[in-house]
């Protein structure tokens, strides 16, 4: 897979799984693994972009005495995931298609 495409696909995936509510690192990626795989230094760098992107925003809550990072998704992140899930009507209808050898559905 193309590793921009995979990048972006990361990028939304981490957005979406904080929609049901805030999270850490370690559930982020125990919540992906169901589909995708990632490990949490690949997590960390995105987090830290889709921050400054204004898309999430970061807060700390004591837990077992230790300072544990929390995500919570913003506006902006929700409209970052709509707006993937328009692009991807249009990746859908180019693996359509391909797959029927070039030809429209339609």
């Amino acid at each position: 897979m193309d590793q921009q495409l995979k990048r972006g696909m990361l990028e939304v995936c981490v957005l979406a799984s904080l929609e049901r509510g805030d999270s850490y690192g370690y559930k982020i990626v125990k919540d992906l693994g169901v589909c995708v795989e990632i490990s949490e230094s690949t997590l960390y760098p995105i987090l830290k972009r889709l921050e400054s992107g204004g898309l999430l925003e970061v807060y700390s809550v004591e837990h077992n005495s230790r300072l544990r990072k929390y995500y919570r998704l913003l506006d902006a992140g929700r409209a970052r995931i709509a707006e993937f899930l328009e692009e991807w009507k249009a990746v859908m209808d180019v693996y359509e298609f391909i797959k029927h050898g070039g030809q429209s559905n339609g």
